[in-house]
């Protein structure tokens, strides 16, 4: 039975470019998505250029280890250097938040993700397209969090990906529209 899975995108190298075919490959295997605005933060934990970030919503029927697999092959056709230390430039990051209710370690992956509740870049963006998401464990919804965490270091960017427009607090959007 598909299930909702929150995903974290980010990338601080070519971002644009890197972001729109992260999203055009996400679109391609899961058939659609919800987005959220797109975000410029400060690298976290390495002097590094600024990073865009964004969260998107997919239904899918994968288990945890499955979408893992394909969340790394994408990001792998699009660059991303795993020689690299934890903490450094990314082509293409993408990070599975949640999926469903499900919490603790499912295929080796903690669910929910750490930075869900401690990251602004990572929080803001899933506010905007699911506020009302209950955060297993801490119990509480999205919303409440991110008002607790605050908006430190985050600014809305203009941004377009298959003729919409991402920028700004505009809410979800769903691809394909309609």
């Amino acid at each position: 039975m598909p299930e909702w899975a929150w995903l974290s995108l980010g990338s601080n190298v070519d971002r644009h470019r890197n972001l729109c075919a992260g999203l055009d490959a996400l679109l391609d295997k899961f058939g659609a998505l919800t987005a959220s605005s797109v975000y410029e933060s400060a690298a976290v934990g390495f002097a590094g250029d600024p990073f865009f970030n964004l969260a998107v919503g997919i239904e899918t029927a994968l288990e945890v280890g499955a979408i893992s697999e394909v969340l790394r092959d994408i990001e792998n056709r699009f660059g991303r250097d795993r020689s690299q230390p934890r903490f450094s430039d990314r082509t293409l990051d993408i990070d599975l938040l949640m999926l469903g209710q499900r919490h603790g370690d499912h295929d080796g992956i903690c669910l929910p993700r750490p930075e869900t509740t401690q990251q602004p870049f990572v929080l803001v963006p899933l506010a905007e397209i699911a506020p009302e998401l209950n955060i297993p464990v801490l119990n509480q919804k999205v919303k409440n969090l991110c008002k607790t965490l605050g908006h430190a270091g985050l600014e809305a960017v203009p941004f377009r990906w298959q003729g919409q427009d991402l920028s700004g607090i505009t809410g979800a959007k769903r691809f394909p529209p309609g």
